[in-house]
């Protein structure tokens, strides 16, 4: 069974690439995804050089000039990129017969979104609230996403492993969030639709009355923040079209043209550097990141919510990535199995794990969720993330392969 472990470059950087190769060949884990481009964060780092890590948006090797001079958006570049770290790991893997894999978050960077507003996502108010998310429909992000894609690609990956490769939400927002209005599960789902001329020119062209969305969004969510009670449940097509109306829910879905077609576009490009493209759907990790228990549906249900129609990107992308991110090993087989019937028999179905908290507390209940992932259908099970995670939680990952 294909494996491999999520790392950070600044976890190659203070602990040393020979070091963390080491340990993590001794995992058992065939292969390493780095974070190649990565977005703002602060990290709690158990056994880094700094325990309390910041990381920046951008790339961690020199954009090639060939595929980012011409664009409107430049690519941030980290520090330290120069040095060529992605290839000095490219060579180390090479040497321990490990798979070298680029995570790379496409769509979620706040320094672009705060030098060019104008390519992120803009709610129904008009408001460009959420500058950490590139809109999805706008020509200039559309083209920078497939640049970024070829540049990772370049890097000498096997695979390029997208992140962010859609639409955000609401609540996944910016940095020091402050909400004193009681938002339920489908106002908040509204609030974060975009509705910027490129998706609303989108939408009309497949028979949406976009402006109409628009108005009933901002009637809607206006009247909740003045007061009127949050709406109750989860967010499904049926109980969005009782409390928004069809028309809102048609906008809602028209989002996966765009999405599709720039995943068709990326993978493309992929291809033709010589490199495969794993989608990564981070519907699962939005439902689970704080406490491993993901409320509603199953992530692959609820993945259009997100503008990401598994259907139609099972015939464009080779490969799928499923944040597993769940206590329970049933529903990490439930979540798997979902995605298996979405993209069809013959796509390579990775399932994300996390060895510790808060989805894992341990070894026998790691041991149960790969066993569950590869008998619902997955071929490969990566662990999420080595810079992250203590190293009493790490050493659970070779039982568990066992």
């Amino acid at each position: 069974m294909d494996s491999s472990i999520y790392v950070f470059v600044e976890d190659l950087r203070g602990e040393g690439v020979d070091k963390v190769l080491d340990r993590v060949a001794a995992y058992g884990v065939a292969g390493v995804t780095v974070a190649a481009a990565y977005h703002q964060a602060r990290d709690v780092t158990p056994h880094g050089a700094s325990r309390l890590t910041l990381r920046r948006d951008g790339v961690h090797f020199p954009p090639p000039e060939d595929l980012f001079g011409g664009l409107r958006l430049p690519v941030p570049v980290q520090e330290g990129a120069e040095g060529q770290p992605i290839a000095e790991l490219r060579r180390a893997c090479a040497g321990r017969g490990l798979r070298l894999h680029g995570w790379t978050v496409f769509l979620h960077n706040t320094t672009i979104g705060l030098a060019e507003p104008a390519v992120t996502v803009s709610d129904c108010f008009g408001d460009r609230g959420s500058p950490a998310d590139l809109c999805p429909s706008n020509p200039d992000v559309r083209a920078y996403a497939v640049a970024l894609a070829r540049a990772v690609a370049r890097q000498g990956v096997d695979t390029v492993v997208a992140e962010s490769l859609h639409f955000g939400t609401f609540r996944h927002g910016y940095h020091h969030e402050r909400c004193f209005v009681a938002l339920g599960p489908m106002d908040a789902f509204l609030f974060g639709l975009c509705f910027c001329r490129h998706c609303m020119r989108r939408a009309a062209d497949l028979g949406v009355n976009a402006e109409a969305a628009r108005q009933e969004c901002a009637r809607i969510v206006a009247g909740v923040l003045d007061g009127d009670p949050p709406a109750e449940g989860e967010v499904t097509r049926a109980a969005l079209t009782a409390y928004a109306g069809p028309e809102v829910v048609a906008y809602a879905r028209a989002r996966s043209e765009s999405v599709t077609s720039l995943v068709g576009e990326v993978s493309a490009a992929v291809t033709a550097e010589g490199a495969e493209l794993t989608f990564l759907d981070s519907t699962g990790a939005f439902k689970a990141h704080t406490d491993g228990r993901p409320s509603g549906g199953l992530s692959a249900h609820d993945a259009w919510q997100l503008g990401v129609d598994l259907v139609a990107l099972g015939d464009l992308v080779p490969s799928f990535a499923v944040a597993a991110y769940a206590r329970d090993a049933e529903r990490v087989a439930d979540d798997i199995a979902a995605y298996r019937r979405s993209v069809g028999k013959n796509r390579e179905l990775r399932a994300v794990l996390r060895p510790g908290m808060p989805d894992t507390d341990s070894g026998e209940r790691l041991a149960a969720k790969v066993r569950t992932a590869r008998t619902a259908g997955a071929q490969a099970v990566d662990f999420y993330a080595y810079g992250l995670t203590p190293f009493d939680a790490l050493n659970r990952i070779p039982g568990a392969l066992a």
